[in-house]
Formats: C-alpha cells, structure tokens, sequence
C-alpha cells in the first residue's frame, strides 16, 4: 500500500506532486548517499530542479514564478524528504524568506529582489535565530541603528541557511526598546555582498549534510531604507504569519522522512531471516510495523487538514503548530522503530535508514523547536 499517495491531497496539488516525484526518483535519491558522505553542497541537483520548474516557484507568476500555493509546496515537501531531507531542504530554501518579500515588499523591492530568485537566477535565505536566542523572537539582540539613509546592522545570527551562498537574505534585526517587545523588531532585505557582512559555515552537522547553514557577523553594514520590509516595528508579526506557512510544510519534511523509515524497514523485513523464516512471520515485528503506520496515516490527515487550515487563515498558528509537533515526531518514532526492526544493521552508515534517523532530529528544532509549539497550541486553543 502506498505510502505517499494522493487521496488526501487537493487535485490541484496532484500534478506538481507527481512531477516532485519523478525528479526525486531521477536527482534526489541516486545522489543523497554520495552528498551526506562528502557534505558538499548539491549545486548540480539544485540546478536541475530549477530546470524541473520546482524550485522558488511559490512566487507569484506576476514576478516570474509559478504561484504554487501552500498544497502545491506541502505536495512537493512529502516527494523531496522521503527521497533525501537534506537535498530536499537545499532545494525548498533557495527561496526561504521570498514570502515575506512579496507579502509585504514594495513594488521595488519585488522587481529587484523576488523576481531573480522565482527566475532561479538568484537565491535567498532568512537569518533569524542567534548563537545564544533561539525560540524566542522577541528576545533577539542584533539590533539595526537608524542613520542617513537607512539602517546600520551590528550583531550575530545563527543557523541560517544559504548564509554563504545566497545573494541576499531578509534579516530580522532589533530596532526599538519599547515596553511592547513585539513591536521592536523589523525585517530587512540585506545583499550578502554588502560592506559588514561576514558569514561562514557552521560546523558539520551529524544530519542533512547536504544543506548548508551559516554563522553571520554584522559589523556596521549598511541597510537602504527602502530595504526595510513591510514597516519599522512590523517584523515580528509579519515573521509570526510567515512561519504558520512554514511549519506546515516543515509537516511535510516530517511525512516524507516517516516515509522513507517505513519504507526501509518493511522492506527489510521482508529479506532477513531468523530462526528459519523471515522476521515479518513475528507477530512483535508486525506491530511495530503497524504502529509506524499508525502514527504516520495519522499525521499525514492532520498535517493536510492543517494546510486547508492555515491556507484559509482559520486559527492558523494552532493548526500549524500542531502538523508540525505531530508530523515531526512520528518522523521521530518510526526512524527509531526502524532502526530496532534493522538490528546491528541499522548503526552502518551507508544503510538508508541510518541516514534518516539522523536527519529526523532537525526537522523537530527548526522553524520552531516542538516544546514552544506545545505553548502555542494550549494558548491559542484556550
């Protein structure tokens, strides 16, 4: 029985989601074991994605995208992770922070920023997080100063994808000290070249090798004012309504890596033998097996209740905050039952499995770490 199939996904979802899977199948899984071993970055499968017509496409096709909208991105997050989370997540962030761009940017800043990344000229990146900040948006400290003719940034930020290799990122930097710390934050379009701007990356991780993140230093780089996205003070409301978006897909990171662990552990269970038969003849073989589905057909309908959700903006934060806890820990617990199934063989690391119990400890950290959704879903179910 099909894992990923499109019975619960819109029809108008179904078409890019079959088109994810075939470059999956062709780009994505023949190289994922070759980039986690050399941890290089995928620029040759990136740019065959942006060939494929998947890559940066969720911008509008007023500014030279596609306009997929959040079932379309959430059809090819499922497709991309269970071939590989880290390729699959270079691919998915060389457009991160465009949303916010097009949402809230000027007309300017639409034609000079988002339309090279939707025609995969450019690519992107969001810096939020920080060396010693995390969770906590309204407790950043890289602060922007106003001086003539815009902004002066000073401060660190952390974990950020394509720090290095993007051509700009939207940054989210401190610019008041008002007693409402919601209100002392904006976002900025900041060019990687600019004067100030130092990023390198940060040590190996032990999963999603194939995505590279970055730690930046900003040492008084200079930010035009008409860089500033949506207006001064706004950046914390407009990132809270961007990750809404964000944790759903990040649902979907967490259904195809709970897909890929099912899919390796009944295959192999289906091989090995012991005590003169093959191990899915044991009865506590197939209720593992069951339990993984269980968890993931589960997650799977609450994370695509939760995309019609958040796409119609009812109750978005609860909605997201939930497909995102769910879907990531059942990405979580079928890694960990798939490993059991797979015995001694499941710690070699060219064993496919083992490549995704260590991808599946990311997805429940970003865009949120799980014990803050938590927070979100008991305050805002109240």
């Amino acid at each position: 029985m099909e894992l990923l199939d499109d019975s619960v996904v819109p029809e108008r979802a179904r078409d890019v989601k079959r088109e994810a899977r075939e470059f999956a199948d062709e780009y994505i899984a023949p190289n994922a074991e070759s980039y986690y071993e050399s941890g290089e970055y995928p620029w040759e499968v990136l740019e065959a994605g942006m060939d494929a017509g998947l890559v940066a496409q969720d911008i509008g096709e007023e500014y030279g995208g596609k306009g997929f909208d959040l079932a379309q991105v959430l059809a090819i997050a499922e497709e991309f992770y269970r071939a590989d989370a880290g390729i699959a997540l270079t691919l998915q962030l060389a457009s991160f922070g465009a949303e916010m761009v097009e949402d809230y940017g000027t007309e300017e800043q639409k034609e000079e920023y988002l339309r090279p990344v939707a025609e995969n000229d450019q690519i992107s990146g969001l810096a939020v997080s920080e060396p010693q900040t995390g969770s906590d948006l309204a407790g950043m400290t890289t602060k922007a100063e106003k001086v003539e003719g815009g902004y002066e940034l000073t401060g660190e930020k952390y974990w950020v994808g394509n720090a290095v290799e993007a051509d700009w990122l939207t940054v989210y930097a401190k610019t008041g000290e008002s007693d409402d710390r919601y209100s002392n934050y904006t976002l900025f379009i900041v060019e990687t070249d600019s004067d100030g701007y130092e990023a390198e990356h940060i040590p190996e991780k032990m999963g999603m090798r194939a995505s590279k993140q970055g730690h930046i230093v900003f040492d008084d780089c200079f930010v035009p004012e008409e860089n500033v996205v949506g207006s001064e003070g706004g950046g914390f409301y407009v990132l809270a309504d961007f990750f809404n978006h964000g944790r759903v897909i990040v649902g979907g990171h967490g259904l195809g890596l709970a897909a890929a662990a099912i899919e390796e552990a009944e295959a192999f269970i289906d091989e090995r033998e012991a005590f003169g038969r093959t191990i899915d003849d044991f009865q506590a073989v197939q209720h593992t097996i069951s339990d993984m589905r269980i968890g993931f057909e589960s997650a799977r309908a609450l994370n695509w209740r939760a995309c019609e959700k958040v796409a119609n903006n009812e109750d978005a934060g609860y909605w997201a905050a939930l497909a995102k806890t769910k879907s990531t820990e059942v990405a979580t617990d079928c890694a960990e039952k798939g490993m059991k199934l797979h015995g001694g063989r499941s710690i070699l690391t060219d064993r496919r499995i083992a490549r995704v119990y260590r991808d599946v400890r990311i997805p429940v950290i970003y865009e949120g770490a799980n014990d803050i959704q938590r927070n979100l879903i008991y305050r805002q179910s109240r």
